[in-house]
């Protein structure tokens, strides 16, 4: 009963529930994430730029930044003094809207003088900020009012023009490819064209902000001078380039005066490039429409309750991220997909899906069930005769990484996640096309990474990137190369795998091949007890391909306790023996129960860094399935214990710097290695399941 109400509640109307993201009063201090990208509909692949909002700071403006640029920001002049970094402010910034594209939000510069902010990413190449400045004090202020523009590189910004109606500049760019870009052909645009144009007249303008000595004082008169100064105490070293504007307005008791900035970027290097047509389009949009149509895309998500506001902001916030990540069908993807981040681009993040990171797809399904399925469909559109599926799909790449003459594929996880998406979707033309494609994929694996035919598999192609802990492995640093062991890690993900086309077949009526999977994974399931588990510690390991032993080239050398002895528990594999004790290893302070979640190494080992890659940080998808295997086999406690170590460190992180991360420490709050990345967005399902 408690179930269907709460799926009645979720189909209310919008308005009886006002949309969390459009009623917020964040300061710096909340955890909100704000990063922003172009919404799926008007996003391009070879030339997108998104930014994150910089709010958090002191010692630099209030601006919006991307790694490379441009980064573009507001200062103001009044009596001689200038303001734009965050400690010089009277207010800080409060944020009152948030979603995937937008942010808006206010401060105060000085005390009488009221900014209001509208940051729209419109598109992959337009920018729009709205700006409303209020005089709330009594007295007439006259204050200089100057939109800037700069590169962190000198080299990068070239050949600044000015422009006019409406004022502004046209300027060109070059934005290298990284090596790995440049190894895979991604084709992004490298040389850009840009347009920095505002409606606010400037009286003058300053195209170069060049830095000078620290202790060179402000100009108290010239304000053009003054923001050329402050920019150059600015800890950025020698490299800023840019171009501001400045207007001297005069404003009575409750008088305001409203404008806008627009950057866009395009793929020529011709100045004169005829984007009239879309400045006047952009100059007419309305923000509040925006804010409707991002409200009706966050309507889907449930509701929840919330043990603390912080958890509340974080669920929404991680719905920002994977929405943001989508991209729409471009190239060789005929469905929308995804890639880990827009902001910052980096060649490794930026060439197609996974299916690691496709889990997220497993909580994005409840924003966006049709995106989550189209997204899966990219698999399934491209998947090989023979059942193969790439390692990294995406609109221009196909990356198979052969060796050893077998191609790499990603780690098993394709039935898991389309049948935890029908879940949500309840398409069963989705399921049906989904099983057919699964079981294809699910027959290749089996038959191509089980060399000795003894019915468990091990890792194949490169095996490292196949396995998804690809640096930093204890047992692949210390022992040997991954192939060489049947794990608990690929034998568990086959269990569920089978489980899932099991359960995929008796919804469609296929019982003969639902008898089949069953019988697949109940033999698995056996042969990991058998062979992976060790009576003597209660652990599941690696063992040797060649003879099933604990030993590769010394007595126990894969006895080593990492996060995959786990999966077990997760895929259903345990019996009530073996499952107190996994449970119990799990809950060792000493190992794995960590002041913020499951490290991917027990704490024990002397190869164990809390801040390294596979060899000690919390993963949070990782730890994901072994809080669900917590769920499933009734440790509602322990999950719930989890998943609150889990997210209080992304929350803290998201306090800081208002990013998620790749990765968290297990022991204290530090992240790594890359940021705003979509796999984290798979935190929401920590909150939705424990949900009554």
């Amino acid at each position: 009963m408690k179930r269907t109400l709460s799926i009645l509640l979720f189909a209310l109307p919008l308005q009886i529930f006002p949309q969390y993201l459009s009623n917020l009063n964040a300061t710096r201090r909340d955890p909100l994430f704000t990063t922003y990208a172009a919404p799926v509909g008007r996003s391009a692949y070879k030339l997108d730029q998104a930014y994150q909002f910089q709010w958090f700071d002191p010692e630099n403006g209030v601006e919006m930044i991307s790694k490379d640029g441009p980064n573009t920001g507001l200062a103001f002049s009044l009596d001689g003094k200038l303001r734009f970094r965050l400690n010089e402010l009277f207010r800080e910034p409060v944020v009152t809207v948030s979603y995937s594209d937008l942010v808006c939000y206010y401060y105060y510069p000085f005390p009488e003088l009221r900014v209001e902010v509208k940051a729209i990413v419109y598109s992959s190449q337009w920018t729009i900020t709205a700006y409303k400045v209020i005089n709330t004090g009594r007295n007439v202020l006259e204050t200089g009012i100057l939109p800037y523009l700069y590169l962190p590189s000198r080299d990068t910004l070239q050949d600044i023009q000015h422009a006019a109606d409406p004022d502004g500049f046209t300027f060109q760019i070059k934005k290298p490819l990284d090596g790995w870009m440049k190894e895979h052909n991604i084709p992004l645009v490298e040389d850009i064209t840009g347009n920095f144009l505002s409606t606010l007249e400037f009286d003058s303008t300053l195209t170069f902000i060049q830095p000078v000595k620290e202790n060179q004082p402000a100009s108290r008169v010239d304000p053009l001078a003054a923001l050329k100064n402050s920019f150059g105490t600015l800890k950025r070293g020698n490299n800023i380039k840019g171009i501001v504007g400045v207007r001297t307005i005069r404003l009575g008791p409750g008088e305001s005066t409203g404008f806008r900035t627009i950057v866009g970027l395009h793929g020529d290097r011709s100045p004169k490039t005829g984007h009239q047509p879309m400045i006047s389009t952009l100059l007419e949009v309305d923000p509040e429409k925006l804010i409707r149509e991002d409200e009706k895309c966050y309507a889907r998500i449930p509701r929840l309750k919330f043990e603390n506001p912080d958890q509340e902001m974080l669920y929404w916030s991680a719905f920002s991220l994977m929405r943001q990540c989508m991209m729409p069908p471009e190239g060789r993807c005929l469905k929308n997909y995804y890639v880990f981040s827009r902001e910052p681009k980096w060649g490794w993040g930026y060439g197609g899906q996974v299916f690691h990171e496709s889990l997220c797809m497993m909580a994005y399904a409840y924003m966006d069930p049709e995106g989550a399925m189209n997204s899966q469909r990219v698999y399934i559109d491209r998947q090989q005769k023979d059942g193969y599926i790439n390692y990294r799909t995406g609109p221009y790449l196909d990356e198979t990484i052969e060796t050893g003459g077998k191609r790499t594929t990603s780690a098993p996880w394709f039935n898991y996640e389309n049948l935890e998406i029908f879940k949500i979707s309840k398409d069963r033309q989705f399921l049906g096309e989904a099983y057919t494609s699964g079981k294809k994929f699910y027959q290749f694996y089996v038959a191509n990474r089980d060399s000795n035919q003894n019915g468990l598999c091990e890792w194949g192609g490169h095996a490292e990137l196949e396995s998804v802990r690809d640096a930093k492995v204890a047992v692949w640093d210390q022992t040997g190369w991954a192939s060489n062991f049947e794990g608990p890690d690929v034998n568990a993900m086959l269990v569920k795998e089978a489980r899932s086309l099991q359960e995929m077949a008796t919804i469609l009526g296929k019982s003969q091949e639902s008898d089949v999977w069953k019988a697949d994974a109940e033999r698995r399931t056996r042969l990991i007890n058998e062979k992976l588990w060790d009576t003597a510690t209660g652990f599941y390991y690696n063992v040797n391909r060649n003879d099933q032993s604990f030993t590769y080239t010394k007595p126990d050398d894969l006895k080593v306790k990492e996060i995959i002895g786990f999966l077990p528990l997760w895929a259903g594999v345990t019996d009530a023996g073996k499952t107190g004790l996994v449970v119990g290893q799990m809950r060792d302070t000493t190992e794995f129960w960590r002041p913020y979640g499951i490290p991917s190494l027990s704490a024990k080992s002397n190869y164990y860094c809390p801040i390294g890659y596979w060899n000690g940080p919390v993963w949070v998808q990782w730890n994901y399935l072994i809080f669900r295997g917590l769920l499933d086999y009734g440790y509602k406690q322990e999950a719930g214990e989890l998943s609150d170590r889990v997210l209080r460190n992304m929350i803290y992180h998201l306090k800081d710097d208002h990013v998620f991360w790749e990765f968290y420490s297990a022991d204290d709050h530090q992240a790594g290695w890359n940021k705003t990345y979509i796999w984290a967005g798979i935190a929401a399902r920590f909150l939705i399941d424990l949900q009554p």
